[in-house]
């Protein structure tokens, strides 16, 4: 099941303050501007900056490419 379009719409990094981009296929949400990656559990995102993953640089922007691919956008 699918997070609700609505709650991505207002769901925020708790570190940053910004949008998230839905991985849904993996079962993640990840934040751009703090490159942090929140897992989604049971269909509930874990919104813990402590329980969440930081990625490198490159990371960040493999994860940025594959979002452009599949036409994900923060907020959506």
């Amino acid at each position: 099941m699918a997070l609700d379009p609505e709650l991505l719409r207002i769901l925020r990094c708790p570190r940053a303050r910004a949008p998230l981009i839905y991985f849904e296929d993996e079962g993640f949400l990840f934040c751009p501007e703090s490159r942090l990656r929140y897992e989604v559990r049971d269909d509930v995102p874990v919104m813990l900056v402590e329980e969440a993953t930081e990625l490198d640089e490159a990371a960040s922007r493999e994860l940025l490419e594959r979002a452009r691919e599949r036409g994900l956008s923060a907020g959506t």
